[in-house]
């Protein structure tokens, strides 16, 4: 079953959603967000939308081919698909982990979106994950309109009484993937679906300690993905050892440019930070060793960096070992249960 939302059952060529360009905390009522000061995304989300932009069906692009020569602001859009955000609501941020795809139709007269299969999803979303609760909905358009206040007044019920995120991202690389969030208010003195004023909320990537290598190699990319080979216009991927080689001289390039500029300010040439000087001294501070640098560049304690390296290595081999063998007396003793 798919619901219907139309404006009035009428045809208008002018949107009625405002964007407006100010701060959230700027106002009060309804107009400050309910308090909400910004949105926070995780990576996955993100892929998740661009992956269902880049897998659009035959069926919704002749869609779209079909109703490309409607004109006007609420004409239907050629590259706009959406989904429902999941994530979890902190004091006064949001924080998306995850979303799933679904399938809408829009016209020049309306927009019809499966109520059913956003439900069925959803239920089974929950039962894997039932920390996450639906936060609001994405778009890869970031134009508003009336439709979109249509479908954000859908959501604003199934998140009620929270208000619902709109979070629009844009799948053109070339304009650097604009991310943005919005939440939206009623205008005018009789509350209608279609009016609404859009308020714009800070958005934030989160990525965990394992995540941002990846996220750092994407960033970088210049005509591919930085870290692989071209050859006739394919780029194959780098093996480990070759991927680690790369990171270790990207390290050793690092600590050369902080070296040099530790001489310069030793030398006087250059003025010191103490914003740096902190960040060095507090990566000094965690390998206790007593090294010195002359001014000829040669290092000394060399070999107490060895006698670290070689300590925290057998700990790590003794960890390892004790973790083999209480597993192994875990399943013996799970064996020998069920004999008896």
């Amino acid at each position: 079953m798919a619901f219907e939302l139309e404006a009035g059952g009428r045809k208008s060529s002018s949107s009625s959603a405002l964007h407006l360009n100010f701060p959230p905390s700027a106002g009060a009522g309804v107009l400050n967000s309910r308090s909400l000061s910004g949105v926070q995304v995780h990576p996955v989300a993100l892929f998740s939308i661009l992956d269902h932009y880049l897998r659009r069906s035959d069926q919704e692009s002749e869609e779209d081919g079909e109703t490309e020569k409607v004109e006007g602001e609420n004409a239907p859009s050629k590259t706009r698909v959406i989904g429902t955000l999941l994530g979890t609501r902190n004091g006064t941020e949001v924080e998306i982990r995850s979303c799933f795809a679904v399938p809408h139709l829009e016209t020049s007269e309306q927009v019809q979106v499966d109520m059913d299969f956003h439900q069925k999803m959803y239920e089974l979303h929950h039962r894997v994950n039932p920390e996450e609760v639906i936060v609001g909905w994405y778009a890869t358009d970031p134009k508003l309109n009336m439709y979109t206040s249509l479908i954000q007044d859908f959501y604003s019920r199934e998140t009620a009484p929270h208000q619902a995120i709109h979070l629009t991202v844009d799948p053109d690389v070339r304009s650097d993937m604009g991310v943005k969030a919005y939440v939206s208010a009623p205008v005018g003195l009789s509350v209608k679906p279609e009016n609404a004023a859009f308020v714009p909320l800070s958005v934030n990537l989160l990525s965990a300690p394992s995540e941002r290598p990846s996220l750092a190699l994407m960033a970088r990319a210049q005509g591919g993905l930085q870290g692989t080979t071209v050859a006739g216009g394919s780029g194959v991927m780098l093996n480990d050892m070759d991927a680690l080689s790369a990171s270790l001289e990207s390290v050793q390039a690092q600590l050369r440019r902080v070296l040099q500029y530790v001489r310069e300010v030793l030398d006087g040439k250059r003025k010191g930070d103490p914003i740096v000087g902190r960040y060095v001294i507090d990566a000094v501070s965690t390998v206790p060793i007593a090294a010195t640098v002359d001014k000829s560049g040669a290092t000394t304690g060399a070999s107490d960096l060895e006698t670290l390296f070689n300590s925290h290595l057998q700990d790590v081999l003794m960890v390892s070992y004790l973790a083999n063998v209480v597993r192994s007396q875990a399943e013996i003793a799970g064996r020998l249960t069920l004999l008896t």
